[in-house]
């Protein structure tokens, strides 16, 4: 069936970034499809979840199969899901590189190809990548060659793909986060690494739920990178 409203898929929904986007787009009137490993299960009607591993690619063609018998459509992907470990460069371990590109680069190369059939279909779709301000201002204090590999390439890939599909009604954006103060395990290190970002704090949820809510909104601006990093990406 049919939606009336828009229908939006979240990966790595079930804390921080991810669930802030699953609140704030339902807030909006999306229905929205969240997924991730420990999602839970709900029964409202503007919400699906389905649990899984964003590296398999059964889990993505679970995730749009569903979209699609429970809601008809997929109008917007917000690939959130990602792992950050910093280490020294030669410190990461095959097993390292293994779990980062499985989750930063398969786990969207596997949704990601798969909704793009049905958005191209339906003649419109929005995509927005979640990458890092590490890929364009890096910090010696927090080496993340991994980070900048992984989510470097999905910079690079936003711009591909949004030539590839602007004629085709999909557009195709990236928000490159600062430090985000909900993904720190401890909340004493805010106030030093505050510093790090020219305006003087680390980014909120509701920071990084704004600028999605912004390219879903700003229908002529598609290959965008937008920096919600606090100034970091511009220098200090």
């Amino acid at each position: 069936m049919s939606s009336p409203r828009k229908v939006a898929i979240v990966t790595g929904a079930s804390r921080g970034i991810g669930a802030g986007l699953v609140a704030a787009l339902r807030g909006d009137g999306y229905a929205v499809v969240a997924t991730a490993r420990s999602v839970a299960d709900s029964d409202a009607a503007d919400l699906l979840t389905v649990r899984g591993d964003i590296t398999d690619p059964e889990t993505a063609e679970l995730v749009v199969q569903q979209a699609l018998a429970r809601f008809g459509q997929i109008d917007s992907l917000i690939n959130n899901a990602g792992l950050f470990v910093s280490k020294p460069f030669t410190d990461y371990t095959v097993d390292d590189y293994a779990s980062v590109t499985g989750v930063n680069l398969l786990g969207f190369l596997h949704i990601t190809q798969r909704v793009i059939g049905p958005m191209v279909a339906q003649g419109s779709g929005h995509i927005v990548n979640i990458t890092t301000s590490l890929v364009d201002h890096a910090l010696s204090a927090s080496p993340s060659a991994l980070a900048s590999l992984t989510k470097g390439g999905l910079a690079a890939a936003t711009r591909s793909l949004a030539t590839e599909y602007a004629g085709r009604g999909v557009r195709v954006n990236a928000i490159a986060p600062g430090i985000v103060a909900s993904s720190l395990d401890d909340p004493g290190s805010y106030e030093a690494l505050a510093g790090l970002h020219p305006l003087g704090r680390t980014a909120s949820i509701e920071d990084i739920v704004d600028a999605v809510r912004y390219l879903e909104r700003a229908t002529f601006v598609t290959g965008e990178t937008l920096h919600v990093d606090g100034g970091m990406a511009a220098g200090h």
